[in-house]
């Protein structure tokens, strides 16, 4: 099993930095062909930075392991909340003050009473609902770009494109970087969910775990890397924005994505135990933001204290 978890971890490597080249790629070729900064912002930064978690989904169901699937999605919202804010406000208090930010923490609030309402009453993403989830995202991305340019609402959640732009025109890096992530995306992902089936098969546990621990902690690393930073440079404000928003893209995105692959169901102790995980962070999370309350460093431990536990909880029930 010691090769199959090395080709895992591989598969996780190529996923991460293909979608960062992806991104990357695009956004440059995209100022190249002088698209606004906000369109960029808000369909392919947006977009890229969870093409990781999609290209999972889209193999894991074609695979057969849609498990995998849905414990990514679970998993990278537990672990964007309680680990990816939770450390860090160890360091420096996260600020929920951030103008902008109540309508988005009910957006995803919503967006995660609708799915864990699917769960229970469907018990699947089956492809009607995939559309519904994907038309809900598209729609969501209209609004944000139209209330943007109207200038009628601050947002916290768009990314800043210098971040992810390394210069001003078309250069053969750019052609180098859009091939290596058209390419290592759905590679990664091959080799992320083959050999995470074949090692949650030799272990006697089920698939969503391996989409829970592994993976959802692995595409979590970039964001928690990032808050991390910022909060060693007191700039902790922009850290609950982009959680929100990765959130909102993980519940309508790679869910969409999901059911439009072909589906997958919803298994027993995700619905006893994941899922309750989930909707309780998300509505931690929302009265922090409603409160506009900071993540302040005992928080910060609680929080991160509950997400060891989750870990340890789904080591414990499927020992």
């Amino acid at each position: 099993m010691l090769h199959e978890i090395l080709f895992l971890l591989a598969g996780l490597v190529i996923l991460l930095t293909a979608g960062e080249l992806l991104v990357r790629g695009a956004v440059d070729l995209a100022r190249a062909l002088k698209v606004p900064a906000l369109i960029v912002s808000l369909t392919i930064v947006a977009f890229g930075t969870s093409a990781p978690e999609i290209f999972v989904s889209i193999q894991a169901v074609m695979s057969d392991a849609g498990g995998i699937a849905l414990g990514n999605i679970i998993g990278s919202n537990i672990a964007n909340i309680l680990m990816v804010l939770g450390f860090p406000a160890i360091i420096y208090p996260m600020s929920a003050h951030v103008p902008g930010l109540r309508r988005h923490g009910m957006i995803v609030t919503a967006a995660t009473l609708v799915f864990a309402f699917i769960a229970y009453m469907v018990g699947a993403i089956t492809p009607l609902i995939g559309v519904a989830l994907t038309v809900s995202i598209i729609c969501y991305v209209i609004i944000m770009m139209v209330e943007a340019r109207r200038g009628t609402s601050e947002n916290p959640i768009l990314d800043d494109v210098e971040e992810f732009s390394d210069g001003d025109g078309l250069a053969i890096s750019t052609i180098i970087f859009i091939i290596v992530g058209i390419i290592g995306l759905p590679l990664g992902a091959h080799l992320l969910v083959k050999n995470g089936v074949v090692i949650a098969t030799s272990l006697g546990v089920r698939e969503t775990i391996i989409g829970l621990t592994v993976i959802a902690f692995g595409t979590s690393l970039p964001e928690l890397a990032t808050v991390i930073s910022a909060a060693l440079k007191k700039k902790s404000d922009v850290a609950i924005g982009s959680i929100v928003g990765s959130n909102i893209f993980n519940l309508l995105a790679v869910g969409g994505v999901t059911g439009l692959a072909g589906g997958a169901a919803f298994d027993p102790v995700s619905l006893r135990f994941d899922l309750p995980v989930m909707v309780v962070s998300t509505l931690l999370l929302f009265v922090f933001i409603i409160r506009r309350q900071d993540i302040g460093r005992v928080s910060g431990l609680v929080m991160a204290g509950g997400y060891i536990g989750f870990i340890s909880t789904l080591a414990y029930l499927n020992s």
